[in-house]
């Protein structure tokens, strides 16, 4: 089928250019708009803290989202009348947005716990009657609608922080460009020895990029996509590029040595052009598990790879052959140095000597790997919060502006919001909730606990009971009660809200702990309790993602193997790939741990640990290593088959095929690896771990994997490699007449 598209594309080469012409003049008016349809965060799902918000939204009237303003001067505190006039000068042009609700100040409420110690900060909650995402598009109207004042003001908070990190990802995605494009101009001119050739595989990325980017504005009119899409866009679109770019071309020249133009197209079509149809399709098989968990982000994630693999698959198809049509010759022009039929008697070499000790090779390799991936068993997996941004970002400096001078977990509560079928002012269950309370408020963890029967009160617990089950609790129990009521208990008395501030930033140990022995210990009587907040909802997020990870891992690799099985018609090759692809993404993982865990070469990398690793990032990087390894697998033993299927010798085959794709695969890998080394630049942590482990696995893999565990085990296995039952298809038949494989290798 490959072999008749070539033929019909040399004849159709002008009609497929116009073709894909048109398609670029039409995608152009809408990729730049693809970054104002995009979204944050990982999207609504039903987590318990999800549920907590509905809840909150819908029995109490408190809106699911807010921006927190903080106020600050190193001359006034809050008890000056020029500071009050300076709040409420500040916020007042906010009220004039139809989406703001309204805004809670400390001199409107006069709560004491939304002023520092020294006086001289306070925050404030803007509170808005919109959805997240909507909210984080809110953010540079809220900042730009701020009136000057003599207050030092910073917009933060949760929304806060999820624009900036828009913004910032963005900035991360312009200077790995500007970073990564004259440097991959660079390497493809020494890879492909000649300024057509190498300019091929940009240009071919940039149609790739610009036609996804607009399918994704289009896609985003009717279902939420991630910010993150861009970067991804952006990375596989130009890596992809170079790969199917790199293989069909050097092919091509491989075949015009011997053929003419027409037949050269035929025959690259036919042999490159399969072994590109099966590497993107395992490609998209590894991206389309992102499309099974229930995140917004991940799933769009999977949506952007898939369609830029997928229209690099068609560009290689079509485009690129015809344009090698057109070419011919031609493709040699402006060769830096001249250029023949590739040498690759390094690799012969190589594969040839891995052959004769594959034992001796293939054991401490397999060991090294994994004791390069030993560090995962220790991985600790979490969110990080306004950390994950540069340090002079205004969501950030607010963030710890607070956490310095309120408590690291001031603005990072975690509430309770408990419900009863019949009353949560029932004796049972006020009791219920003052037991709770008081175990809670005596944890060292605790800063303090706001509820119906906080200490400050002054009243025991059988008092509250009976003044709470009184008609009028409010009348009978003065302005503290009527506050509590009023902020926490709904207008049924069904529903009420416990607010416990911890000690702790929202990402760390206690703060997670917390969270965790409150969920172990909730309030008795009829209630029921969700906990939201920062802490909770993150936690939320990795346990939701992690249930999901491992049926992900089984169907990726389940349906990669039914994919390489129909390539290569072998029962042990596509077990082999896939095994030895998780092997290197293991070990790239322990690399992960021993880097952005615990901390080494941090100064080098420009980061600070936190001692964790972003969860998405080892399902982000499997997702996307795993096909893009793949494809060198693909690549080699795609070329070993034909070999074989040619002479018969298993070892002449490995050895032929190592020569015939060693250098091709290894400049694929290099410019991939430095693709991926420009987004290791960025200053958003997600983005820079992500570059640093594609970087490193597809490193080990071209190199460690590829060059020596492959043809170690292919020696190993020898014939085995190519058996297969009768009823799968009997495996590959070598060529008659050939003499089966030689003892000698």
């Amino acid at each position: 089928m490959l072999d008749s598209l070539g033929a019909w594309v040399v004849r159709a080469r002008w009609w497929v250019i116009a073709f894909w012409v048109a398609v670029l003049l039409a995608s152009l008016p809408f990729a730049p708009r693809a970054t104002s349809a995009l979204r944050s965060g990982f999207g609504d799902s039903d987590t318990e803290s999800r549920q907590a918000l509905r809840l909150m939204a819908e029995r109490l009237d408190i809106p699911e989202t807010s921006v927190t303003l903080v106020f600050s001067s190193d001359d006034l505190t809050v008890a000056d009348a020029r500071y009050a006039r300076a709040v409420e000068r500040a916020t007042a042009p906010l009220t004039q947005i139809p989406a703001v609700e309204r805004i809670v100040t400390y001199h409107n409420t006069l709560d004491e716990n939304m002023v520092s110690p020294d006086g001289r900060t306070t925050y404030a909650f803007v509170s808005l009657d919109i959805n997240i995402d909507s909210a984080v598009e809110l953010v540079s109207e809220i900042r730009s609608g701020l009136q000057q004042s003599e207050l030092d003001v910073w917009v933060t908070g949760g929304i806060a922080i999820f624009a900036d990190l828009n913004e910032a990802s963005e900035h991360d995605l312009r200077r790995a460009e500007i970073i990564t494009l004259p440097v991959l101009l660079i390497a493809l001119l020494i890879v492909f020895r000649g300024v057509f050739a190498a300019g091929l595989p940009l240009a071919m990325g940039g149609l790739s990029i610009v036609v996804t980017l607009a399918l994704v504005y289009a896609l985003a009119q009717f279902t939420d996509m991630s910010i993150f899409v861009l970067n991804i866009a952006s990375f596989l679109g130009l890596g992809m590029a170079v790969d199917y770019s790199l293989l069909m071309v050097s092919r091509y020249r491989e075949e015009l040595e011997r053929r003419e133009v027409a037949d050269a197209v035929r025959v690259t079509m036919a042999t490159a052009g399969k072994a590109i149809v099966f590497s993107a399709g395992t490609s998209m098989i590894g991206l389309s598990g992102l499309l099974l968990f229930k995140f917004m982000m991940l799933r769009s994630l999977g949506v952007g790879g898939i369609t830029v693999i997928f229209f690099s698959l068609l560009i290689a198809l079509t485009l690129i052959p015809a344009l090698l049509a057109v070419l011919g010759g031609n493709i040699n022009a402006l060769s830096i140095v001249p250029h023949g039929v590739e040498s690759g008697r390094f690799w012969r070499r190589l594969s040839r000597w891995v052959m004769r000790h594959p034992v001796a090779v293939a054991v401490p390799v397999t060991v090294g790997l994994l004791l390069l991936g030993a560090p995962f068993l220790n991985v600790r997996l979490g969110s990080p919060w306004a950390s994950i941004l540069p340090e002079e970002s205004e969501a950030r400096v607010g963030w710890d502006l607070v956490a310095e001078e309120f408590g690291a977990g001031e603005l990072a509560q975690v509430i309770a919001v408990t419900t009863s079928p019949t009353s949560a002012l029932s004796p049972e269950n006020v009791g219920a909730a003052y037991d709770f309370v008081e175990r809670v408020k005596a944890d060292p963890r605790v800063a303090r606990v706001d509820s119906i029967v906080s200490p400050e009160m002054n009243v025991d617990r059988e008092q509250l009971q009976f003044l709470y089950a009184s008609p009028s609790p409010e009348t009978l129990g003065g302005p503290l009660i009527a506050r509590a009521l009023d902020e926490l208990v709904s207008d049924d008395r069904t529903a009420n809200l416990i607010r416990i501030v911890p000690r702790g930033a929202p990402v760390s140990d206690d703060a997670r702990a917390l969270v965790e022995d409150i969920r172990a210990s909730p309030p008795g009587g009829d209630l029921t309790t969700y906990l939201t907040g920062a802490t909770p909802d993150l936690q939320d997020t990795v346990d939701r993602m992690y249930s999901d990870f491992p049926k992900i891992v089984v169907y990726v690799a389940v349906v990669t193997y039914v994919a390489l099985f129909l390539l290569f018609r072998s029962v042990l090759l596509p077990l082999k790939a896939v095994v030895l692809n998780v092997m290197s993404i293991l070990a790239s993982f322990g690399a992960l741990v021993f880097v952005f865990q615990q901390g080494h070469f941090q100064s080098i990398l420009g980061f600070t640990s936190e001692g964790f690793i972003e969860a998405s990032v080892p399902i982000l990087l499997f997702s996307i290593v795993f096909g893009l390894s793949m494809d060198y697998e693909v690549f080699l033993l795609s070329r070993v088959k034909e070999e074989y299927e040619a002479n018969g010798d298993n070892a002449d085959a490995v050895a032929i095929g190592m020569e015939r794709s060693g250098r091709i695969i290894t400049s694929a890998a290099l410019v991939l690896i430095l693709v991926s080394a420009g987004f290791a630049s960025g200053d958003i942590l997600i983005v820079k771990a992500l570059g640093f482990g594609t970087a490193l696995a597809i490193f080990i893999d071209s190199t460690i994997v590829r060059a020596l565990l492959v043809p170690a085990l292919m020696r190993l296995f020898s014939a085995a490699n190519w058996w297969a039952p009768a009823f799968l298809g009997g495996g590959i038949k070598p060529g008659v007449g050939t003499g089966g494989p030689r003892a000698q290798v």
